[in-house]
């Protein structure tokens, strides 16, 4: 099993607490901020998971998650979305673009580590 996550996040408080709870689980933790260029990062790096913010500069998780699932590269790696609106609106349009989970900030350590476990088990 792998353990290397991108963290496609602009805040940079949510990226270092994320970097630092993973780190400590064993994850090699890369962020990116850019949501124009996350994609092709994606493909580059081949992370086991990708943990994406749903507003990003350039281009929103939405529009990114859309893409990732069209590829065929990319069309099964696991996707943890985190937004600060939870409104049904969004979880709707994340799980119609093939979202793997669902987060709304501001979430707990244990939901964070559980969801990422859950999601590399399969």
């Amino acid at each position: 099993m792998g353990k290397h996550v991108l963290l496609v996040e602009d805040e940079l408080n949510i990226v270092e607490a994320m970097r630092f709870l993973l780190s400590r689980d064993g994850w090699r933790v890369e962020a990116h901020s850019d949501g124009a260029s996350a994609v092709e990062v994606i493909r580059g790096t081949r992370p086991d998971l990708v943990v994406l913010d749903v507003m990003l500069p350039g281009k929103s998780g939405f529009d990114i998650l859309g893409e990732l699932r069209e590829d065929a590269t990319t069309a099964d790696l696991p996707v943890l979305m985190l937004t600060a609106r939870g409104q049904a609106r969004d979880r709707d349009m994340a799980e119609k673009a093939g979202v793997s989970r669902f987060m709304t900030k501001p979430f707990s350590n244990t939901e964070v580590l559980n969801a990422v476990r859950d999601l590399m088990r399969g």
